[in-house]
């Protein structure tokens, strides 16, 4: 059990801790961005990328790549006292996504990190949360060397609707990545609000 810090005189506080799924295609940064945030070390489960991978691993547009996540990324983040936030980091290839059902089970919400240089590669968790209505939204991690496009642009290409926040992000830098979870849980925590009140009427 995790206990923040109390004042003198006070019993700590017992946070309230929220599961925060990083999903998107393969070699787009979510191992980084976990790495990046993670107040503890990162629990990586990465394998070498192999020969007997390559007729079914796309590796075009991340050639210099030569690991993959075959399960899962763990961190963890305090964003204050009382609130602690768990990082669970999909696989992106297709042959894994048969773990995206578990790692799921009980998430408030969900990033969805993307390249616009591979765009398509996010369409798959995009459409995931989409049809499951987990609150999500799109971070764009800006890699150096890539076209910066406007987000109005990828939001259109993407085909998001109006209240799916979209926001660029360095993967590898922690503030960056800390303004993006901040976002996807005020927007998880808004979106669970309309539902109570829409149930309510």
């Amino acid at each position: 059990m995790i206990f923040g810090r109390s004042e003198r005189g006070k019993p700590p506080v017992e946070p309230v801790t929220l599961k925060i799924l990083v999903a998107g295609g393969f070699g787009v940064g979510k191992t980084t961005l976990v790495g990046a945030v993670s107040e503890i070390r990162p629990l990586r489960t990465e394998e070498l990328l192999t020969e007997a991978g390559r007729p079914v691993d796309d590796v075009s547009g991340v050639e210099g790549k030569h690991t993959t996540t075959v399960a899962m990324d763990f961190g963890r983040i305090t964003l204050r006292e009382d609130l602690v936030l768990y990082l669970f980091g999909t696989p992106g290839q297709e042959r894994f996504w048969f773990m995206w059902d578990e790692l799921c089970e009980g998430a408030l919400g969900a990033v969805v990190l993307s390249d616009t240089r591979r765009l398509e590669d996010c369409f798959a968790a995009v459409d995931y949360f989409e049809r499951r209505s987990i609150p999500f939204l799109v971070a764009v991690n800006c890699f150096d060397g890539a076209t910066r496009h406007p987000v109005d642009t990828v939001r259109q290409a993407l085909d998001l609707d109006d209240h799916v926040p979209l926001l660029l992000c360095d993967a590898r830098e922690r503030e960056s990545v800390k303004e993006v979870l901040i976002e996807v849980v005020q927007h998880a925590m808004a979106r669970a609000a309309d539902r109570r009140r829409a149930a309510a009427v």
